[in-house]
């Protein structure tokens, strides 16, 4: 759904959206049909339900994919270290998290992504790697940092 919503109003097929997911296409339609069980996509309107996702986003990811930082690795900055969080707080560089991609320009304590494939989906989509990294500032960062994301999802979800 945050690729849905980082490049709104694009038609999309599974086959386009698998393809920039760096998914399969039976993955692929197989998480919206799970997004429109659970009322996060409504079929009809081919688009995500920005409240419902924006819901679960805030309260329930961090439950979903609990993640913590790991072992220093390449990656791309993610949570407070990336946009765009990286510019409203102050940080050590040496603990800015990453989500490990091997051809990552960073390096710091790897934090796993939502899908494995999700480095590479932000890596090319400078939008979908935006909402991702606010979506790990919520699963990983600290109460200011979670606000300052909810904040930002707001915006990009309304």
């Amino acid at each position: 759904m945050l690729k849905l919503v980082a490049n709104p109003g694009q038609a999309w097929s599974y086959p386009k959206l698998a393809q920039a997911l760096r998914m399969s296409v039976s993955e692929t339609h197989g998480a919206v049909a799970r997004c429109a069980q659970a009322n996060l996509y409504n079929q009809h309107s081919r688009s995500p339900q920005n409240s419902s996702l924006l819901e679960f986003l805030v309260h329930g990811i961090r439950y979903v994919f609990p993640a913590s930082p790991g072992p220093v690795v390449n990656g791309l900055y993610t949570s407070f270290a990336a946009p765009p969080l990286s510019k409203e707080l102050r940080f050590e560089s040496s603990e800015a998290p990453v989500m490990p991609f091997m051809d990552g320009p960073h390096r710091g304590p790897g934090i796993k992504p939502i899908y494995p494939t999700a480095p590479e989906a932000a890596w090319e989509d400078p939008a979908l790697y935006s909402l991702l990294a606010l979506v790990d500032a919520i699963r990983t960062g600290r109460s200011r940092e979670r606000k300052l994301a909810q904040a930002r999802l707001t915006e990009a979800l309304s």
